[in-house]
């Protein structure tokens, strides 16, 4: 038996560590397709890119690991069905269960090892992602010069391009606008043709000019602003070299405390207490709220007008006593006095519907925010149980469709796998959405997709054959045959005199 293990085992081992870093790889080819503009143009280093898709396909496990033992436990054992070793297996009284049970306990150490990695391992690491990926996206970008727009990408200098030789990097009709003295369009160098250059340090840009004049208009002091004459020096050349200053072009990192309190940055014990104080003062606020609303609004003490504030002392001076009569109120004023307590009472009215507006958004933000933090929470699990659920599926749906290799297994485990994900993003869409509490929400789509597995494997274990086209042929035939049989032998109808009665 332990020969069958280890059988089992090593076939099972190879598609599963192959397909997970074929599904890595396709989800980081979707990241890069992604943020490519992000990531062009800036001079990276093949370091700092190497450090972003480290960490960024770390953070691609929990999509990949699921998908790969699903897709790795289906060619499993549909290659063991189909080269019929499952069937010399089970002739030699070996349960599917007793084949399973090596695969099984594998599958428990990589779902415990994947909370492990999803706890500890991923926060870091989407830490550095996030930060990394920030910082990249700060970087300003190199010399992407385009024709005929004004490149503002230097401090201090605005430049524009009429053409450019794309394999030579020769420009033509260059305009440099100069404002490092912040005085406006007062010195422009203009030149015919030229190209640019950046030093390997990245501190200056170096531009080589041809055929050309620099224009300044000189600062005249005057007292008369009448008198002014504007004065100007234009300067023709056949060749100038231009060395510009360069800041910013460097990659900056940024300190990573400012991303820490991301929620997909913490572990179960940070996001618990995260949530816990976020509930403690989002429940706070709502009692204060109640309170200053009741006391301050609803009951005011001080009525505007003084008659009402008369009337009001003399009602609660009788013992024993009783909220105010409203009635008794509005006899006791005059006309005047009556449409300006009512005018007054419709200001406070529609004040009060403000401000509980207000505050009813300021406190579905902040529920919103509590959610995420118990979404993460949830996530932990999610990522475990998933791998568990998808390996029921894969490994009876196998030993049921006796197909190995990459067609008919790929094809159902990417139908399973979507609908596995629809159904998470739609839930936790919801869940985003106050519209449904995090536990069902989060756990929707395992809860669904747990009685396929259980009913794959009790079809597997039976020697179903669901996906037999023979089964559902001969059923459709002789629910077809039934029909024919009722129509054929549907009785003739009687002649009409046998439908009349005598009447006696």
């Amino acid at each position: 038996m332990k020969k069958l293990h280890l059988f089992v085992l090593k076939t099972y081992i190879g598609p599963l560590v192959s397909t997970f870093f074929v599904v890595v790889f396709v989800l980081l080819m979707q990241f890069l397709w992604k943020y490519i503009d992000d990531l062009i143009g800036k001079g990276l280093e093949l370091a700092v890119i190497g450090e972003l898709l480290l960490y960024t396909s770390a953070g691609l496990v929990p999509l990949a690991l699921p998908l790969a033992i699903l897709l790795s436990s289906l060619m499993t054992f549909g290659n063991l069905g189909e080269n019929f070793e499952l069937t010399a297996l089970k002739s030699a009284g070996i349960s599917l269960q007793r084949i399973m049970s090596p695969l099984i306990i594998l599958t428990i150490i990589i779902s415990v090892g994947a909370f492990y990695f999803s706890n500890n391992v991923l926060p870091y690491t989407n830490l550095k992602m996030r930060s990394l990926l920030w910082d990249i996206q700060q970087q300003r970008p190199e010399m992407q010069i385009r024709e005929g727009i004004f490149y503002n990408g230097i401090d201090n200098y605005s430049i524009k391009i009429g053409n450019r030789n794309f394999r030579t990097n020769m420009m033509y009709d260059i305009k440099i606008y100069d404002h490092t003295q912040r005085r406006g369009n007062l010195r422009v160098t203009v030149a015919d043709s030229g190209f640019m250059r950046i030093t390997e340090d990245k501190r200056y840009l170096v531009t080589t000019l041809y055929s050309g004049f620099n224009y300044e208009e000189m600062q005249e002091r005057s007292r008369h602003r009448r008198e002014r004459r504007h004065p100007h020096r234009s300067d023709d050349f056949d060749e100038q070299l231009l060395r510009i200053e360069l800041s910013g072009f460097d990659l900056q990192r940024t300190d990573e405390e400012a991303f820490r309190f991301n929620s997909q940055m913490m572990n179960l014990s940070q996001l618990e207490f995260t949530a816990d104080s976020l509930n403690r003062r989002l429940s706070k606020e709502v009692e204060e709220h109640t309170n200053d609303l009741i006391r301050q609004s609803f009951f005011r003490h001080e009525p505007y007008i003084p008659q009402v504030r008369d009337t009001l002392l003399k009602q609660q001076e009788r013992p024993p006593r009783k909220p105010a009569d409203i009635y008794a109120l509005d006899d006791s004023l005059t006309n005047d006095d009556r449409i300006m307590a009512w005018d007054q009472a419709v200001v406070d009215a529609r004040m009060i519907r403000n401000q509980i507006t207000t505050t009813k958004t300021n406190f579905n933000w902040q529920n919103r925010l509590i959610r995420r933090y118990e979404m993460e929470w949830h996530r932990k699990f999610t990522l475990s149980f998933a791998c568990f659920i998808f390996f029921f599926i894969g490994a009876p749906l196998g030993a049921i469709i006796r197909k190995g290799g990459l067609g008919m297994p790929v094809v159902i485990s990417v139908l399973f796998f979507v609908l596995y994900y629809v159904i998470d993003i739609s839930a936790q869409k919801f869940v985003k959405e106050l519209v449904v509490p995090a536990f069902p929400g989060m756990w929707i789509s395992s809860i669904i997709l747990l009685p396929a597995g259980i009913f794959l494997t009790w079809k597997a274990t039976t020697d179903s054959a669901i996906l037999n086209t023979e089964t559902y042929y001969n059923f459709f035939k002789r629910v077809s045959g039934f029909f024919n049989n009722l129509i054929n032998n549907k009785p003739k109808s009687l002649p009409e005199d046998e439908h009349s009665f005598t009447m006696q």
